[in-house]
């Protein structure tokens, strides 16, 4: 194996990896990603968080469903629910009064 050989298999290996960790960053909550799934907390109305190239906003809750947007798709979902909002399906784990756990996949 040449040294050019190694070095490009090494780059594409980084930049993949590179890739995999920016696929989930957080703007203003906690967010956690392995591979396409990530989890996040969204607390207080107007959260928002970049999970999987996707801006999600968190509207608040009523009536026990939190209220959200992911591009132009607003949703609402309850305790253990899962929907589907744009390209990503949310599932809420977790809805307080002011703050939504949940999980986000690639549809």
């Amino acid at each position: 194996m040449s040294t050019t050989t190694r070095t490009a298999r090494l780059a594409g290996g980084l930049l993949a990896g590179g890739l995999l960790l920016t696929a989930c960053s957080f703007t203003s909550e906690n967010v956690s990603c392995s591979g396409t799934t990530c989890t996040a907390t969204l607390t207080g109305e107007g959260a928002e968080a970049e999970i999987l190239n996707q801006t999600v906003t968190f509207g608040g809750v009523q009536d026990g469903r939190a209220s959200l947007s992911v591009g132009g798709a607003s949703v609402s979902c309850g305790e253990g629910e899962s929907v589907a909002a744009g390209p990503l399906e949310l599932s809420c784990s977790g809805v307080t009064d002011d703050s939504v756990e949940l999980t986000a996949r690639l549809n």
